[in-house]
């Protein structure tokens, strides 16, 4: 029988409904800076993408340096936002259980550094109960939309490219899986993920399934 799939989860978006908080705090931290930028432009350039490459778009299109006062204002209000506000993405504990119960195994890749996204799954209640194995952007030399985290998440986890599923939630993250030549599916259940517009995004990208309830991951894994 063939080993069932490894399922590679991003994490903002997709375990925690953190992008609205995540975008909310860095357009207030830009601001300080003298740069604004409305909801809509902030989703478009930085939504599923590394502090790096939030770093050098800032200074590409707005010609501002941040340097790393900016970066640790920004990681202790996210994480005090986070403290308060972040919930898990509804569903995402009874679906990890029913995907463990039929013998799947999964990991966590995710554009964000090592600590937030163990803080993020803390706060959610997923990190003391699962243990997931975790992947972060900057273990590898280029984030999102590039393919080199979720190739380096499947070779850690010692399975092929053809063995593993990503599930995303940003057009850099199913580029991302999609330049790594594996399958993927993309969530759109999150608040961020609502309007039309964005759905026709992420449609165009083609992705193997968009679906926006977890209990439909469940079902739908097991066809892959």
């Amino acid at each position: 029988m063939a080993a069932k799939p490894l399922i590679i989860f991003d994490c903002d978006g997709v375990l925690v409904d953190s992008e609205p908080i995540s975008l909310a705090v860095l357009r207030e931290a830009l601001a300080t800076e003298g740069i604004s930028i409305c909801d809509e432009d902030a989703r478009r350039l930085f939504l599923g993408r590394s502090l790096a490459t939030m770093l050098a778009v800032v200074k590409q299109d707005f010609g501002a340096t941040l340097g790393d006062g900016f970066l640790e204002r920004l990681r202790r209000e996210l994480y005090a936002r986070f403290r308060r506000d972040l919930k898990p993405t509804e569903g995402i504990a009874e679906a990890w259980t029913a995907l463990a119960a039929e013998g799947y195994g999964w990991c966590v890749a995710s554009s964000s550094q090592p600590e937030r996204i163990r803080l993020s799954l803390e706060i959610a209640g997923l990190l003391p109960r699962f243990e997931p194995p975790i992947f972060s952007a900057s273990m590898v030399e280029n984030g999102k939309p590039a393919p080199d985290l979720f190739l380096y998440a499947a070779s850690r986890m010692k399975r092929s490219r053809e063995e593993c599923l990503v599930i995303e939630d940003s057009l850099a993250g199913i580029a991302a899986a999609k330049a790594a030549g594996m399958r993927v599916f993309a969530y759109v259940g999150a608040s961020h993920a609502q309007s039309s517009d964005y759905r026709a995004q992420i449609a165009a990208l083609d992705p193997d399934l968009m679906f926006d309830a977890m209990d439909i991951l469940v079902q739908r894994a097991a066809k892959v």
